[in-house]
């Protein structure tokens, strides 16, 4: 499916978005296809032009031509998605966050921080070493935060810590018209008005453009050890672990591999 906007309209908001960014906005192929697709079966589809904003001001702007002209965006973070979610089905403009990956604010008093859409993962880990804390949502590759709000990722470890849903205290969002709202807060007692940061979490980018998110942060443990357990039949598996979760044992991962994943990772089952 391509863009429903004219080529000439293209043209016109490619040229304003090159003058705002300069050869941060680029409309070459080879840039538009790596932002055509994630890590999923999906067909690629390649936007009409890649931006690279490096402020959230950038992003205003970004989003305020997209308006004017019209086009679709699509934000896109690290690319790891599994469900198609940042294919340019449209064209219009994919908007590539990963210049925005600044650690704001850590603070370790309160249990939480504040970090640019597009700091990883792994990067807001290692910004935490040697506080003894932990940003503890994993869903396996190294995603950005932001991406990570928007697609509500969850991950091994949502059987102790749960997912983006229970890990985001509030963000700062891009409306379609260009206008900026903050969300949430970080009290751990509030009850003040609707609850918009829960339903931009999940959201996949089709209500605004997250810039920054304030995460919650844990307490390292002191000692991890892990287990394999092999069982004669999946209830029995099922079963283990709900009397585990309901003994209240600290588990911080469960993982269930059936008899098709063993033979995937080509281990005996």
């Amino acid at each position: 499916m391509t863009s429903r906007t004219s080529p000439a309209t293209i043209d016109a908001a490619i040229a304003e978005l090159k003058a705002l960014l300069g050869p941060r906005a680029t409309d070459a192929m080879t840039v538009r296809e790596h932002h055509s697709h994630g890590e999923s079966y999906h067909p690629p589809a390649a936007p009409d032009v890649v931006c690279f904003p490096s402020t959230a001001e950038e992003v205003v702007e970004i989003v305020r031509i997209s308006a004017r002209f019209q086009l679709p965006i699509v934000p896109f973070g690290a690319g790891t998605s599994l469900e198609g979610h940042v294919n340019a089905i449209r064209g219009g403009i994919s908007l590539d966050l990963r210049e925005m990956n600044h650690v704001t604010r850590v603070s370790v008093e309160d249990l939480d921080a504040t970090v640019e859409a597009g700091v990883t993962r792994l990067q807001l880990n290692k910004a935490l070493q040697n506080t003894g804390l932990t940003f503890p949502v994993d869903p396996g590759a190294d995603a950005t935060i932001g991406g990570m709000a928007a697609t509500r990722a969850s991950g091994t470890t949502a059987v102790r810590y749960g997912t983006m849903r229970e890990n985001v205290l509030g963000l700062t969002v891009v409306l379609a018209d260009g206008s900026t709202i903050a969300t949430g807060t970080r009290a751990r007692k509030s009850a003040a008005g609707y609850d918009l940061t829960r339903l931009f979490v999940g959201s996949e980018g089709t209500l605004g453009v997250i810039t920054d998110v304030t995460v919650r942060l844990h307490p390292l443990p002191e000692a991890v050890s892990a287990a394999t357990c092999a069982f004669d039949s999946m209830q029995g598996a099922v079963e283990t672990v709900i009397a585990t979760i309901q003994l209240g044992i600290p588990v911080a991962r469960i993982e269930l591999l059936d008899d098709v994943q063993m033979d995937a990772t080509g281990m005996p089952s």
